[in-house]
């Protein structure tokens, strides 16, 4: 499978301001590059004490500058040059006293003269939040954080967590692959902005005893990808998932399911109030008649498997597409021969604009 450069000809300024979450910012390079994009590093004084430069510019590829006073541009002006070709200028991590400098205006170094001389229009500044939860609840924190959103500058985060000095609450700058999500959603077009999307993904789990059950291969990896996608589209996202081992993606909200049953009377209250459904789920068409209390042993000496009686699950998405409100409704067809015609099939049979048809082995 081929990599996916989400950040593909994107350039994107880093800058560090002073703070322990500045080790952070080193993997974020590392992931930025990754995507696709190329990263111009710039540090302040107090991010020196945490990080090295020459640790960033391995990491970057480029040379790392540090000081307004660096004579390396041939006009001496670094504070304009460096967002000139800018798509993004991201600032990971953004301490409280950089935010109080950017809020009023305060040029007195290579980041905040940077921050200060970037084209507005072209070059939009997002910030990461970092530090202790009392700085960040702090009044005057929290009035230099409206008035750079006021001025245009996108916050990003703070996270909650445990913190460096071993105190616990929000102030935690969000982990590099949760900036990296957030600057990609950035740069989408918000195609579906105002939009409403349900989307279920994964299988079901039809319970035969406490310890067995039916189930299928589904991994639930397009479910995911399509609410992300919708997500960064600018959509709001309802998740509905089955029993699987994947991280929510960012911005999307999850219910967490187990049987078909469950699957149903999550999706049925939420369905009239959104705009799309997407029915990815691989749901069980049947389950066990009976739950059996216990584990059905293995009895000694028999060789005849036990029968099992099955009833037929609720049609999800038959359900949904005859409510008299219904959202628009598409539905996947996962078939191992003869694809269009099943696809038509079901397509005829729940009532639906649209199938989406895959051809597996």
């Amino acid at each position: 499978m081929s990599e996916i450069f989400e950040l593909q000809g994107r350039h994107i300024v880093l800058g560090l301001s002073g703070g322990v979450a500045c080790y952070k910012a080193a993997e974020l390079t590392r992931l930025l590059v990754k995507a696709g994009a190329t990263v111009q590093v710039l540090m302040s004084q107090a991010a020196e004490q945490f990080i090295t430069p020459i640790t960033m510019q391995a990491l970057s590829g480029r040379a790392v500058f540090t000081s307004q006073w660096d004579a390396r541009e041939p006009n001496n002006m670094a504070h304009i040059n460096l967002t000139r070709e800018a798509d993004a200028f991201l600032i990971a991590p953004a301490s409280a006293d950089l935010m109080a400098k950017l809020a009023h205006g305060q040029a007195d170094d290579l980041l905040s003269l940077t921050c200060l001389a970037r084209p507005l229009e072209r070059c939009p500044l997002l910030l990461a939040p970092a530090m202790n939860r009392e700085m960040w609840a702090h009044p005057a924190t929290q009035r230099n954080a409206a008035y750079l959103r006021a001025d245009g500058a996108i916050v990003l985060g703070p996270d909650d967590g445990e913190q460096a000095c071993g105190e616990f609450g929000t102030g935690r700058m969000l982990e590099p692959a949760d900036l990296l999500e957030e600057l990609i959603t950035f740069f989408q077009p918000k195609v579906l902005a105002g939009q409403r999307w349900l989307v279920t993904a994964g299988p079901t789990f039809e319970a035969i005893d406490p310890v067995r059950g039916l189930t299928n291969l589904s991994s639930g990896k397009m479910g995911f990808a399509i609410a992300r996608a919708a997500y960064q589209a600018g959509a709001q996202v309802t998740l509905v998932a089955g029993p699987v081992h994947l991280s929510t993606p960012r911005g999307v909200k999850r219910v967490d399911v187990r049987s078909a049953q469950q699957m149903h009377d999550a999706v049925l209250p939420l369905a009239g109030a959104h705009d799309v459904f997407v029915a990815t789920a691989a749901v069980a068409d049947w389950r066990p008649a009976a739950l059996s209390e216990f584990k059905i042993k293995k009895k000694a000496g028999e060789k005849q498997a036990p029968t099992l009686a099955l009833s037929e699950n609720v049609d999800i998405l038959a359900t949904v597409a005859r409510l008299a409100n219904r959202p628009f409704c598409v539905g996947f067809a996962a078939e191992s021969h003869d694809l269009v015609q099943h696809a038509r099939e079901k397509l005829v049979r729940k009532n639906v604009p649209l199938i989406v048809g895959n051809l597996g082995p």
